[in-house]
Formats: structure tokens, sequence, C-alpha cells
């Protein structure tokens, strides 16, 4: 068993990543981990990524607050318990579009 405790856990850069606080919780350099890790990340009012593909699957849960998410495509915004999937290859963009931090939990292939 790993415990990462929140207090303790490493935050890391992305690029692309604008206004927004990441944390990993498990993999990487938050520990040991075989297929995946997890990331926390608090969305400020404004921040968000680029529209940007990448070889690896996506998975995000927003936990507080609302996300706005889009494939290029399509635009959808996800409220606190809904989830998405950006399939390998497809590209994805997130944004907080309103006044009120949001916090998404990313879980995502090691490469």
């Amino acid at each position: 068993m790993h415990v990462t405790r929140l207090a303790q856990a490493p935050a890391y850069q992305a690029p692309g990543h604008d206004a927004m606080r990441m944390l990993r919780l498990q993999g990487r350099e938050a520990g040991p981990a075989e297929a995946l890790w997890l990331g926390l990340s608090h969305l400020l009012p404004g921040g968000g990524t680029t529209l940007d593909a990448s070889p690896l699957e996506k998975m995000y849960l927003v936990l507080a607050g609302e996300v706005t998410v889009s494939n290029g495509a399509e635009t959808i915004i996800l409220g606190p318990w809904d989830s998405c999937r950006f399939a390998p290859g497809e590209p994805r963009a997130l944004a907080n579009q309103t006044n009120q931090t949001a916090t998404i939990l990313l879980a995502m292939p090691i490469a």
C-alpha cells in the first residue's frame, strides 16, 4: 500500500496549462504505479488548458465547481461528480468560465 497525503502531494507543471495548481496524488513523483497515475487540479477562474491532443487516454472527474470541456467539435459543461473521457489522440481543452475555483481529478496511463 502507498499513501499520499494531500499536504505532501507534489506539485507539477504541464505545458499549455494556465491558472491551474496541479498535484500528483499517485504515480510518478507521488510514488510507485504500474499502469496509471492520478492528479488533482484546481482551476482558478479563467484558468484552463489549450486545445491539444495526446496519444494517451485521459479521464476527468469534476469534484467541485464547473469545468467546460471541449474536443474542438463539441463543448460540454461538467458539474460536481460528472466525468469525461478523452480517447487517445482526441483533442481536449478544459476551462473554468466561472468566478469560483473548480477542482478535477485526472486519471491517466503512465506513458
